[in-house]
Order: structure tokens, then sequence, then C-alpha cells
């Protein structure tokens, strides 16, 4: 399994040292599948320390500079908070870390109907931001593709129905995209409930960055959709038409996106389901997950009655 921080392995007085804080106290954040976080109050006030277990200082690095790039672009998020000599990140025992202030509110799973359309309108303003960004000009390409090693690794599955499935799904996806001509533009690619922060006014905020790159933004709503507009594993045409028309009050889909965001919903989907089936058979096995990756396959065939004619 992948290793974690724990609370009595963190160096208070370092951090402490690190941010000029006084009188700092820890308390474990649930959730997170890479990093550990905790809220750290102080009488300097209320922040998230995130120890990134699985970052390098490079990546670390990027993670904080995009973090903070997208926030001051006014995109709402949370605020990196520099050490006292300047960095975005400084070092405990040999791994990253990472301070921001605290968004004080709670995660709701699933984001109620009403709020849809505000996560569907940040996701727009996202879209919109320029690429050449301060802080945002060095962005990956498609981080949330699956990559040619990871599709190579499918037809090695040992469920080798779902490993055909997967295979055939995405051979359709990808003979679709491969005649489209839509631009990149700076996606989030992991819009889930667990990443939105409803405020106690009911505002929203968006967490985690470290999957933003530039892609295809219909991907990126199909990824918000697999996301935030499900329930009991079948894609809710309300709650994904809340979603979208949010997104469109901001960034209008011609007729062809719109046609074409139903396969890149699935596109997603198939994302998913690797990315599920792979971490709880092959990384790290578990059998209390071993039909969790077929959910998306109940979700990919409730696609087409989800957004048929009228829906969207």
């Amino acid at each position: 399994m992948a290793t974690y921080t724990k609370l009595d392995e963190i160096d208070l007085p370092a951090v402490s040292e690190h941010y000029g804080l006084r009188e700092p106290q820890l308390q474990p954040l649930k959730g997170g599948a890479a990093n550990s976080s905790f809220h750290l109050s102080s009488a300097s006030g209320d922040f998230t320390l995130t120890i990134l277990d699985n970052h390098d200082t490079a990546s670390a690095q990027r993670l904080a500079t995009h973090t903070q790039a997208v926030h001051r672009l006014g995109v709402p998020t949370t605020e990196v908070v520099p050490a006292l000599d300047g960095a975005l990140i400084t070092s405990l025992d040999g791994r990253p870390v990472i301070l921001k202030k605290w968004i004080p509110g709670e995660v709701l799973e699933p984001l109620p109907v009403p709020l849809l359309p505000e996560a569907g309108r940040i996701l727009a303003q996202l879209h919109s931001l320029a690429l050449e960004s301060e802080g945002l000009d060095d962005l990956p390409v498609g981080t949330r593709r699956l990559s040619p090693e990871q599709l190579d690794a499918i037809p090695d599955f040992a469920d080798r129905e779902f490993g055909e499935w997967l295979t055939a799904c995405l051979t359709r996806v990808r003979s679709a995209e491969a005649e489209s001509e839509r631009s990149r533009k700076i996606a989030h690619g992991d819009l889930f409930a667990d990443n939105v922060i409803v405020r106690g006014n009911g505002v929203l905020s968006v967490l985690d960055w470290e999957t933003i790159s530039l892609d295809d933004p219909l991907l990126d709503l199909g990824m918000a959709a697999v996301g935030l507009a499900q329930e009991d594993d079948v894609l809710v045409p309300e709650r994904l038409c809340s979603l979208v028309a949010g997104y469109q009050e901001v960034a209008p889909l011609s007729e062809e996106d719109a046609a074409a965001l139903p396969l890149e919903i699935e596109h997603a989907a198939c994302i998913i389901a690797f990315h599920r089936y792979y971490r709880h058979h092959v990384r790290f096995p578990d059998p209390s997950k071993s039909t969790y990756h077929l959910k998306m396959i109940k979700f990919v065939e409730s696609v087409a009655a989800a957004t048929r004619p009228g829906h969207l």
C-alpha cells in the first residue's frame, strides 16, 4: 500500500519555524488518495497542511505553483501560504510540504442539485483562462488520459471480459475523437464531489490540482459529469442538465460540442474504470473493492438514455 505520513511523524516545531506560526495544533483530515492532510489551527489562523507523500520536490513545486496561479486568476480555490523565505513548498524529513489557507465548509456527496450549476460555471471559468497565464504556462498535456503503458496493460487484465469491454469502449471513443478538432484548454481533470468544498453561504471552492493539464474541455466536462451527475452508478438527467446549464452560462456549447459530450462522458467513465481496476487488482489488491470497476459499465450503459435529445 501507499505510505502516508502519520500525525506523530510530523515535526511541528519545524513547521512553526518554516512558516512563523504560533501555538500550532494538528488534526488529521479524512480522504486523500495520494497525500496526507491535516487541519492546522494556530494563533496565526487556520490552515491545511499537506505532506506530499507521493511527490518529489519538482512535482510538488509544480503543484504549488499551479494552485497559486489558478487562485490568483480568480478561480475559487485555496491559497498557498509561502514560508517565511517566500518558498511555496518546504520539506519535512525529506518529504515536500505545502501549507494552504483553511477553507471552512464541508464536502457533500452527492453535491446537491441546486449547487451543480455553480460547479459548471467554475469549470467553464477554468476553461476560459488564457493558456499563457503566469504560473500555468508549463502545464502537461492530457494528464487524465490513459497513457500508452496503461493501455498496453489492459489485455493482461485477469478479468478478460472487463478488459475486452474497456478496449472496445476506448477504441470507439478514440476513433471519434480523432475526427474532432477541439482546442485544448486548461482542465481540472478530477472535479468530483470530494474535491469541492461547500462553504456556509453555499459558495463552492474547488480543491486538488494534481491532475491539471491542457486537454479537451469536453473530456473535462465529461469527467465532471461522472463525478457530480451520477447517483446509484447511473447518469441522472436532472443532475447532468444542471451541471451543463451552469457551464453554458460561461462557455456556451456549439451544437457539435453538445452532440459530442455523451461520448466524452463515456470516455471519462472508461478512464475511471481503468484506474479502479488497476488500483484494486494490480497495485493494491483489495478483495473488498474487487467489483468496484464494474460500476462504470453500468454508468456507461446509462449515458445514452440520460443524454437523449431534450435532456441537454
